[in-house]
């Protein structure tokens, strides 16, 4: 396939302009980062001239919602003709499948930048670890935001315009590298959240969309698992190299050539063929149909399975390595543990991806499931006292469960819902799993100052992931169901017109005095 021509932007002028300004505005933020290099780079202690910064900070803004306008499809127009999924050639896909892998890999350098961030910052600001603690608090709230928000925008204005409007937002959250205050970089953490917030979900929606069914659930299964690695592992590389020699602040300056090179590559990611084609459609799918039926079953379970994991990565994993280094025996560092999560995750991924693919969607959910509750209430069983190899191998266990339940449930939610409101969906399950850092740390800080500490909190952890394996077991939906057929309507999408044409009736017969006669009936 051609490359997609420049059309794909419907005010290509308007939208350089806007990365433009975003772009002057970001350089002077960071020749203000550079000009701090005789303090230290300790901006807090940096005298700037207040008009200067803002008007930077104003051209990012000016910037950042040009190029958002410039995106958005007009109303008025007619839906813009995208290339058949079909019709791609094996380069073309490979091309959208490697940009869009880059796309994750950069979102996923963002919240991971976070772990690296916090002793710097709260050496410079005069922190207590109670309000450092913000930080990620702040930034968690903000990727939940994100999801909802950008999730719903993807059934709005398209999967690629989304994908655009977040990498612009990564651009313009780069100088989150320069706030001279604590507050100023509370805000930006948490428009920076939004952003990486709303990625995830979106470029599952496009995948499934743009691939042909078969090994497509298998890509995506591996390409959620290896960026999720692969940005902790860029994040960290950039942190032991670049923070001795330049301080914390340059970990963010240090991803602006990234989010460049992804706004350079918007030409190569069509929109979807599916999603263009229902946009001819005047009834527009509204997001409460994801709590009505036949939606509901499906919701319900998905919400299941990625609370339950946020609870225990968010809220028990946060805990464990402090837990283990108090216990003092092991000699387990925090840092060992981590190493351990993104190694772990690369042959836990691969081989969830085969099962995914080769043997079933729900029964591989269910496994991992089953291994991370197994690896909790053996954890529950030993304490922190077992021996060293059993305490290993178990934590080893957990690792390899909860990477593969995060692997798995953004394509599964993408594949098992109709298109109009796949983004929905996939911003729902996604801003599900990450409120477990809002309330998963302090839920489970306060179960372990109760009597069995670690041991009470793993069983604690233990019995909605259990629970959430044995819905999907027993209410989990087939995703080879969801597959779209060249031709025509999928079995769910036709689903999904019936309920919005009963509702639509509906809404007539109570708007009209009349009584019911012919018509009335949306098509």
């Amino acid at each position: 396939m051609s490359a997609p021509p420049a059309s794909l932007i419907p005010r290509p002028l308007l939208f350089w302009t806007g990365v433009a300004l975003t772009c002057a505005g970001v350089a002077e933020h960071l020749w203000m980062f550079i000009d701090s290099a005789s303090m230290h780079f300790h901006m807090s202690m940096m005298d700037m001239s207040p008009g200067m910064m803002w008007a930077a900070m104003a051209a990012i803004v000016v910037g950042v919602v040009l190029s958002g306008i410039a995106v958005v499809p007009p109303r008025t127009a007619a839906p813009t003709p995208a290339p058949d999924a079909g019709a791609a050639t094996a380069a073309s896909r490979r091309r959208l499948i490697a940009i869009l892998s880059f796309a994750l890999l950069v979102d996923q350098m963002k919240p991971a930048t976070l772990a690296f961030i916090s002793p710097g910052l709260r050496a410079e600001y005069g922190l207590s670890a109670a309000e450092v603690s913000w930080l990620p608090t702040v930034a968690l709230t903000g990727t939940v935001l994100g999801s909802l928000i950008w999730g719903r925008a993807a059934d709005r204005i398209g999967r690629r315009a989304t994908i655009l409007i977040a990498s612009l937002l990564f651009l313009g959250t780069t100088v989150c590298g320069a706030m001279p205050t604590f507050g100023g970089t509370l805000l930006m953490c948490a428009l920076m959240g939004m952003a990486a917030g709303g990625m995830l979900p979106v470029v599952y929606a496009l995948m499934t969309e743009s691939l042909p069914p078969g090994r497509r659930a298998a890509i995506m299964v591996l390409q959620a698992g290896l960026t999720t690695t692969g940005g902790y592992m860029a994040a960290s590389g950039l942190a032991a190299v670049l923070i001795p020699l330049a301080g914390w602040r340059v970990t963010w300056f240090a991803q602006l050539p990234l989010v460049l090179i992804l706004i350079a590559l918007n030409r190569w990611i069509p929109e979807s063929a599916a999603f263009t084609a229902r946009q001819t459609r005047t009834v527009k799918v509204p997001a409460s149909a994801l709590f009505k039926r036949p939606q509901t079953a499906k919701t319900l379970v998905v919400s299941a399975y990625a609370l339950a994991w946020g609870v225990v990565y968010w809220g028990f994993i946060t805990f464990l390595p402090s837990q283990l280094e108090s216990a003092g025996r092991h000699g387990m560092s925090a840092a060992t543990l981590l190493f351990i999560s993104s190694l772990l995750a690369i042959p836990t991924c691969a081989l969830g991806a085969w099962l995914y693919m080769r043997w079933s969607a729900r029964g591989t959910m269910v496994v991992y499931a089953a291994l991370t509750v197994a690896a909790l209430l053996t954890l529950a069983a030993i304490g922190l006292d077992g021996s060293r190899p059993v305490l290993l191998a178990t934590v080893m266990l957990l690792f390899a469960g909860t990477a593969g339940v995060i692997a798995l449930i953004g394509p599964y939610t993408a594949e098992i819902y109709p298109m109009a409101i796949r983004g929905t969906a996939g911003g729902w399950a996604a801003a599900i799993g990450k409120s477990g850092g809002a309330f998963g740390p302090p839920l489970i800080a306060l179960i372990l100052s109760a009597p069995g500490g670690i041991r009470t909190a793993a069983v604690f952890v233990a019995l909605p992931m259990a629970l959430a394996g044995l819905a999907v077991a027993v209410r989990g939906s087939n995703p080879q169901a969801a597959a779209h057929s060249l031709e025509g309507t999928s079995p769910l999408d036709a689903e999904l017109d019936e309920l919005v044409s009963s509702e639509a009736v509906a809404a007539r017969v109570t708007a009209t005095t009349h009584r019911p006669g012919k018509g009335g009936a949306a098509t």
